[in-house]
């Protein structure tokens, strides 16, 4: 919560409440438009900015999906190059993403995402490999990844 209420213009929260307005069952894609910007406030060693750091700081709270609409919504050379299911909704997330950088909508607070965000993660828990359970910041960067992982 205190890395979505570091989010000085609410970029997050208005992307979130337009993909709930667009999309209201799908709650997972939800949250990945709130906590889609978090790379910019979690930066690598060198100072990069990349939305990988954001997928990858979430995975092990909000899960593989959630993870993987961030990714790829900020991936180079567009979402229909990875294919996958997810094809739409990350096409809808940087949609929303746009939308919202002009939108001058009432998107709320970050406490009113506490219950979705709470949802989500219990899910994820629930879903999380024997793997994850005992070591709940994942795969150490620079290991190898378990089959069917992001790469």
């Amino acid at each position: 919560m205190d890395l979505v209420r570091a989010d000085p213009e609410g970029h997050g929260l208005r992307t979130a409440a337009l993909l709930r307005r667009s999309h209201p069952f799908d709650k997972e894609l939800q949250i990945a438009g709130l906590v889609h910007g978090l790379g910019g406030l979690l930066r690598l060693s060198d100072g990069t900015v990349t939305h990988g750091v954001a997928a990858e700081s979430v995975r092990p709270l909000l899960g593989e999906r959630v993870a993987r609409l961030v990714r790829l919504s900020g991936a180079p050379g567009g979402y229909g190059a990875h294919g996958g299911a997810d094809a739409e909704a990350v096409a809808t997330l940087r949609q929303a993403r746009e939308s919202a950088a002009g939108a001058a909508l009432d998107a709320g607070v970050p406490e009113d995402w506490r219950p979705l965000l709470d949802l989500v993660a219990a899910g994820a828990r629930r879903g999380r490999s024997a793997g994850n359970a005992h070591d709940p910041l994942g795969v150490p960067r620079g290991s190898r990844r378990p089959a069917g992982g992001l790469p």
